[in-house]
C-alpha cells in the first residue's frame, strides 16, 4: 500500500522478464492487480519480442497455458487457478514472480466467520492459508528434479514482519537472496 508500489511492480516484472527472455509466470492475488499491471508491461515487453499473456484477457486458462508452454519468449500473468494444478516443466518456465504474499481477503465473510471461531484467527487460519498458497505457487516453478529457476517475491513483508520467516521456512531448501531490483 505504499506510494509507487504499482509502478515498482510493473518495473520489476518488465525488467526481470526481459532478463529471463520471457519464460516468466507472474502470480497475482487479485484480478484487479493483474489487469492494472498487464497493459503497462505489455507495451514494453512486446517491443522486446516477449509475448505477454493475461488471464481473463487473452484466452481461457488452458489456452494461455498451451501458448506459454510452446512459446520460447512469453510472460504469463495469472491469478487464482494458476496458483495450483498447472504443470510447466523444463525450460518453458524459469522465473516465477509473486508481487504480494497470498493472504486471503480479510473482509471475505467466510474467512471472517472461520477466524471468529479461533482465538487468534490470523496466526491460526489466515497465515497458514497464505503459507500453503505460497508453497503451491512455488511448486509451479519446480516440477521435476531437473527443473531450475528463480522465484522473486516483491513483498517486503517477508523480511519486515515477524511472520515473514514462516513463509521462507515453508519453501523447499533453496538459496534466498534479497536486495534491490538491479541486483536481481
Amino acid at each position: 500500500n505504499q506510494p509507487g508500489y504499482q509502478a515498482g511492480v510493473e518495473e520489476a516484472i518488465s525488467t526481470l522478464a526481459q532478463a529471463a527472455g520471457g519464460r516468466t509466470l507472474v502470480l497475482f492475488t487479485s484480478y484487479a492487480a493483474l489487469t492494472a499491471t498487464l497493459e503497462a508491461v505489455r507495451t514494453h515487453l512486446e517491443t522486446q519480442g516477449i509475448q505477454v499473456l493475461g488471464q481473463g484477457v487473452d484466452g481461457s486458462p488452458q489456452q494461455l497455458l498451451n501458448i506459454f508452454k510452446t512459446s520460447t519468449r512469453a510472460l504469463l500473468l495469472g491469478t487464482s487457478s494458476f496458483w495450483e494444478g498447472i504443470d510447466v516443466p523444463g525450460d518453458a518456465l524459469s522465473l516465477l514472480i509473486i508481487p504480494r504474499l497470498p493472504f486471503p481477503v480479510p473482509t471475505d465473510p467466510i474467512l471472517e466467520a472461520r477466524c471468529e471461531l479461533l482465538e487468534d484467527g490470523f496466526n491460526n487460519y489466515s497465515l497458514p492459508q497464505a503459507v500453503l498458497r505460497l508453497k503451491q505457487g512455488f511448486g509451479r516453478l519446480i516440477r521435476r528434479r531437473s527443473d531450475r529457476g528463480a522465484m522473486v517475491l516483491l513483498d517486503r513483508r517477508v523480511k519486515t514482519m515477524k511472520y515473514g520467516s514462516v513463509f521462507l521456512e515453508s519453501l523447499p531448501q533453496c538459496t534466498v537472496k534479497s536486495g534491490p531490483l538491479r541486483h536481481m
